[in-house]
């Protein structure tokens, strides 16, 4: 429904569900249409609607359309706060009990979006300021699984990771059926609308793990600035941008039931920032092969010039060292890229810690398996910054039929500048 019709509960439609595989931990999602993943369709699409165009002094009025060809808050413009909630289904919750969970959820969601109170919302004055608020849903195997009809074939990625060296997951990291992505420029707008969204979910579904994320806040910087991580470095420098035909190309799946959606995966990716520390700034830049400057190539002046891997320096020895993450993320492959957007997270220290802080890493892409995983397997093998992502969580056990759903903890190592 558009933000010109009657308020009441709608079905779902393709910008609604994002279904979700697990790429080792909550790792992989697919976003396909609601009309397509549940069959819900026999009326009309709704028409997409406009969204605000604001400054930074009013960004609390942005808003952005909850309804359109793909779920938004994949190619959106990140905001600068976000949280992600990963829930486990109940037992005996099957498609149409599924069905009518997405019917509250995407009705609830469109509504927040547009600055307007969720149906059952007891603190309406809290939902008046949107703050550019997008909600995404993400679907592991388990629930796509309950949710589809034999004539409904999940994409063959749909299924865990394989098994990384560096990776230690954590249990209370991992799985999850269905996955709540809550965006926007304001901390309250977003507090607010996942609390709207919880209570519809309660009678369906139990909160497993969240996991809130921030970027600098909107106007702090010029737009279209690259984010940093906590580790100081420019983080996403190469990626594809929307809506060029190559990020169509490489994000968006084009055929069969999911067409329209894409595949999500979702790291948590802890950084030591003590040992870090410990590591002069000449070390910090060969292992990233950026200057931390600007992001520079080592073998360039500014962040988007073209890095040069053949050249040496006086001792002959590579400029950009081969062990270097920039290195291990090429690949000559052009078909090997993905979409990333990225959040860093900021935990309370425990123990003798002093920060307890790392990288909410977010990739979408039309193949996991073809586009992720041979990325992540270079990085595996042999990237510096792995040195600096403590490896002290453990793998956690596939639970039900939904292999891992959920964002691999602290997962790898990094991904400064994915996957270049």
């Amino acid at each position: 429904m558009t933000g010109d019709q009657a308020p009441g509960r709608t079905r779902p439609t393709r910008r609604q569900l994002l279904f979700g595989g697990a790429v080792a931990g909550f790792g992989a999602a697919a976003a396909i249409g609601a009309d397509q993943a549940l069959r819900l369709a026999g009326r009309q699409e709704p028409a997409e609607v406009r969204g605000t165009e604001v400054g930074a002094a009013d960004a609390g009025s942005g808003i952005v359309p909850f309804h359109g060809a793909h779920q938004a808050g994949i190619s959106t413009p990140p905001q600068a706060q976000a949280t992600l909630v990963a829930l486990d289904l109940r037992d005996g919750i099957d498609r149409d009990a599924l069905r009518r969970l997405m019917q509250l959820l995407t009705d609830d969601a469109a509504r927040l979006t547009r600055g307007e109170a969720a149906l059952a919302d007891s603190e309406p004055e809290l939902a008046h300021v949107p703050a550019n608020l997008t909600v995404t849903f993400g679907f592991g195997p388990e629930f796509v699984r309950r949710a589809s009809t034999p004539a409904m074939q999940a994409p063959s990625w749909l299924r865990p990771l394989p098994a990384f060296g560096i990776d230690r997951l954590e249990a209370s990291w991992s799985d999850g059926d269905l996955l709540l992505q809550v965006a926007a420029d304001d901390p309250f707008t977003v507090a607010h609308a996942l609390r709207m969204l919880l209570k519809d979910t309660r009678s369906f579904a139990s909160v497993r793990w969240t996991q809130p994320g921030f970027r600098r806040a909107r106007g702090s910087e010029v737009p279209g600035t690259t984010m940093r991580n906590l580790f100081g470095q420019v983080d996403g420098t190469v990626t594809p941008a929307p809506p060029t035909p190559d990020f169509e190309q490489l994000v968006w799946i084009r055929d069969g039931a999911f067409a329209g959606g894409t595949g999500m995966v979702v790291r948590r990716i802890r950084m030591d920032l003590d040992k870090w520390d410990r590591l002069d700034r000449s070390g910090r830049e060969q292992s990233v092969g950026r200057t931390l400057a600007n992001g520079a190539p080592l073998t360039g002046v500014e962040e988007h010039d073209e890095p040069d891997f053949t050249a040496k320096n006086a001792a002959g020895f590579p400029v950009i060292a081969e062990y270097s993450h920039m290195r291990r993320a090429r690949s000559e492959d052009t078909a090997e890229r993905f979409f990333r957007r990225a959040y860093n997270y900021d935990d309370a220290p425990t123990g003798k810690q002093i920060s307890n802080s790392g990288l909410v890493f977010i990739a979408f892409q039309a193949d996991v398996d073809a586009q992720f995983v041979p990325v992540q397997k270079r990085l595996d093998e042999l990237d510096l910054l792995n040195e600096w992502t403590p490896r002290t969580s453990r793998r956690a056990p596939p639970r039900r039929s939904s292999p891992s759903a959920l964002p691999p903890t602290r997962a790898t190592r990094r991904e400064s500048c994915t996957r270049m």
